[in-house]
Parts: structure tokens; C-alpha cells; sequence
């Protein structure tokens, strides 16, 4: 796996989440994925596209910086800064938040295996 395989996942997903597309983050997040939230959830994909499908999250803007790929084997290990804006179930989101996302290859496809993500003061 190279990095720069990572790099285009990493905005393929980012985009999907900006637009809801539900279709590409079906294929980008592996369906055993296990995801941390801030408040301390750990929530399921189908509880992410849940929340994609029904119009319960909307994402106004999302903006990555400080980006860090380490690959290891067919893994990948991101961590990344996010400046987020949006609705979750009629409530504002708005903050910048650490994700650190774990990428696993699947003949070729590279999958969202694992995740979470914690808010900056």
C-alpha cells in the first residue's frame, strides 16, 4: 500500500461525508467498523449510514489539516485535524476535533476498519 493510495481514500471519504453519499461510504467503511465518538460512543457502520440516510447529519463544512499517514503492511494508521460544521439530529456541531482513522486493504480496496475522534479546546 502506498501513501498516496491513503492520501485519495482519506478525500474520497471526506467528500462522501461533505455529501452524504451513502454509496461511496458503503464502500469506504468496513462493516465491522468500530468507531469512538467524543462523548464516548462507540458506534457500528450501519449506525453511521443510518445517520447519513436518514438526514439526521448534515455537514456544512469539513476541512482537514495536519494530516499523518503511517503505513504498516496493508494497514494505514491517519491522524488528522477537522474543522467541522454541521446538524446532528437538529443540534449544531461546530468544532475541531483529532481523528485517527485505521485504513486495512481488501484486494485492492482500501476500508475504514477502525476510528475516533476527540475535540480540541
Amino acid at each position: 500500500m502506498e501513501k498516496s493510495e491513503v492520501v485519495n481514500a482519506e478525500i474520497e471519504l471526506l467528500t462522501a461525508i461533505k455529501k452524504a453519499d451513502t454509496a461511496v461510504l458503503d464502500q469506504l467503511l468496513h462493516d465491522d467498523l468500530l468507531f469512538n465518538m467524543p462523548d464516548g460512543q462507540t458506534i457500528t457502520k450501519e449506525f453511521d449510514m443510518q445517520s447519513y440516510r436518514s438526514g439526521k447529519m448534515k455537514i456544512e463544512t469539513l476541512e482537514a489539516t495536519d494530516q499523518i499517514i503511517n503505513v504498516i503492511g496493508d494497514n494505514a494508521v491517519v491522524a488528522v485535524t477537522i474543522s467541522l460544521k454541521g446538524i446532528y439530529d437538529q443540534n449544531p456541531i461546530k468544532g475541531v476535533f483529532k481523528y485517527v482513522r485505521v485504513w486495512k486493504q481488501f484486494d485492492g480496496n482500501l476500508k475504514v476498519i477502525a476510528g475516533s475522534c476527540i475535540p480540541l479546546a
